[in-house]
């Protein structure tokens, strides 16, 4: 009776013992979990930072060529049109976990993209406009954001490679689907990024 008493006490203290260690660990993995998620809403933020701060350049920029180049509206229209429209789809934390909603963030902001680059492309027309130091300013900074854009990305979708490879490891799974830890999306490149792009002058 005795010995049966002192197994059954051995057997509570190693089971407590390993409850202990079991929920040590479950937060411990939780914790890296949302260190990690953090990182990457971080990042987003930095990337829609980044591309707010093109959309900011944009008026200046089109108030610059509008006055050397008062014929070319369509073109104009199309650069605030596409500003409009970029600017009013938010990358939020709620975005990073729906991959329609990242995807209607990258086609606003494509779509920003190729109007200005037909702008950049009318402006060639316009000697003047292109010794302009207003204009020459502007756009170097905006040079300047798109490569931000680009590193900005970048360091967005390693954050996100890093984040999603937790949440389909083993044993981190487990405490992903309990904890309703979800994968996020990457910024993927345009469809026809691969397409070399049509310039007619």
């Amino acid at each position: 009776m005795k010995h049966v008493v002192l197994l059954l006490v051995l057997l509570l203290l190693v089971g407590g013992l390993v409850a202990v260690v079991g929920v040590v660990w479950g937060i411990g993995v939780n914790n890296a979990l949302v260190r990690a998620e953090q990182d990457v809403n971080e990042k987003g933020a930095q990337v829609q930072n980044v591309y707010q701060r093109r959309a900011d350049l944009i008026p200046n920029l089109v108030e610059t060529v509008r006055g050397f180049a008062t014929q070319e509206r369509t073109v104009l229209t199309e650069v605030t049109q596409a500003r409009a429209r970029a600017t009013g789809v938010q990358l939020t934390p709620e975005a990073l976990n729906d991959p329609k909603a990242m995807e209607r963030f990258q086609a606003a902001q494509q779509q920003l993209s190729g109007a200005l680059s037909r702008l950049l492309v009318t402006v060639e027309r316009y000697p003047d406009l292109k010794s302009n130091q207003n204009f020459l300013a502007l756009q170097s900074q905006l040079e300047g954001t798109e490569n931000r854009i680009v590193v900005e990305r970048r360091r967005y979708n390693e954050a996100v490679r890093e984040y999603n490879t937790r949440l389909s490891l083993f044993p981190h799974r487990i405490v992903a689907s309990f904890a309703g830890f979800k994968p996020k999306a990457y910024f993927e490149a345009a469809p026809d990024a691969a397409t070399a792009p049509k310039v007619k002058f």
